[in-house]
Formats: C-alpha cells, structure tokens, sequence
C-alpha cells in the first residue's frame, strides 16, 4: 500500500524541509519514496506544494485529486485551496495561521472568513496554533517542525524514526529546538 502525503504552505514556511523529514523517515522505515516539488511564487509569500509518496514501490511523485491520506497545511487558506486533493477517509492537519495574499493585501480580494468550519463540513480537520508554540519557544521558524509532530499520528513511524531524521536533515545549529518543537506538535 502506497502513503500519499501533501504539504502546502507559503514560500518560507518550511515546506520544502517538512517533506525532506518525511520522505528521509520513510526511507529509514524501509520504504520506496518518492518527493515532487511545485514552487508558485515561493519567495515568501506565495504557495508551495510538495508530494510525499512512499510505500513498497512507487512508481511517480504526484499525488492525483481524491488521493491524498494526509494534507499537511501550513496555512489555512493553503487548506482550503488544496483540499479536493484529500481522499474520503484523509486527515487535513492545519497550522491554525492566517498570511494574506497579495490579492488581499492590494484590496482585490477577501481573505475567506469560516476556512476551517468549511473545511469540517466534508474533512477530518485536525487543526493546531504552531505559531504560537514556535513563538513560545523563541523561534517562530520551527512553527513547520510543531505541525509535523501534530501530523506525525497520521502520518505513521515510531516518535525516535521522527527525531533521529530530523537530527540528521535540519541545520546542526537548530537540531535541539527543532526536535522541541516536534516533541510539542507531538504531544499537543
């Protein structure tokens, strides 16, 4: 059986690096993986989505609509956005975090009001204050590494597969407050 995973969020949310830590945890668990990137205007601000795909063979990155097992979303409106890519039975983890887009910052648009009770309609929603978690820890970088311990459950391996992967694939110099930051998400 093959894991779908995706992780959307905005340019400098940790995405990229979110789904480096997943896919290097399914490759430590012994599994086929595979990791698909697709940058929109990724400077901060604008969406990015990876794919995580791993199992005992996969044969292709993406991750077709309906399919995904987890969404990981960095951002709510990155939830909303992307949900028609969650399958049934799926489970939408959501860092609880308004960032407006440029559309809203220059009055074009709205920033959508009831995301998440929209998204609870039709979703399992599992949704967390990372930011703040990240801020109370002094470093509101490692909000990607709170949500990834939220989304850990759904996504599957032991608690120390997590914390030696995230050992060896972020900088040296955040490997301690990065693992606090999981073990937060984790146990929230």
């Amino acid at each position: 059986m093959t894991k779908n995973i995706m992780i959307v969020g905005v340019g400098g949310q940790g995405t990229l690096l979110t789904s480096r830590i997943i896919g290097k945890a399914a490759m430590a668990m012994g599994y086929d993986v595979k990791i698909s990137e697709v940058h929109g205007m990724a400077q901060r601000g604008g969406s990015v989505v990876t794919f995580v795909r791993f199992g005992e063979k996969v044969s292709e990155p993406v991750v077709e609509e309906g399919q995904a097992d987890v969404i990981i979303s960095f951002e709510r409106l990155e939830a909303l956005r992307y949900a028609h890519f969650l399958k049934k039975d799926g489970v939408l983890v959501v860092n609880d975090c308004r960032i407006d887009p440029m559309t809203v910052v220059i009055g074009a648009k709205t920033y959508p009001e009831g995301i998440l009770e929209t998204l609870g309609k039709d979703h399992t929603v599992r949704t967390i204050d990372a930011q703040a978690i990240a801020l109370a820890l002094g470093n509101s970088k490692v909000l990607n590494s709170v949500v990834l311990g939220y989304a850990a459950s759904a996504i599957g391996f032991e608690k120390e597969t997590w914390l030696d992967t995230i050992a060896t694939t972020v900088p040296a110099k955040t490997v301690e407050i990065n693992k606090k930051a999981f073990m937060l998400g984790y146990e929230a």
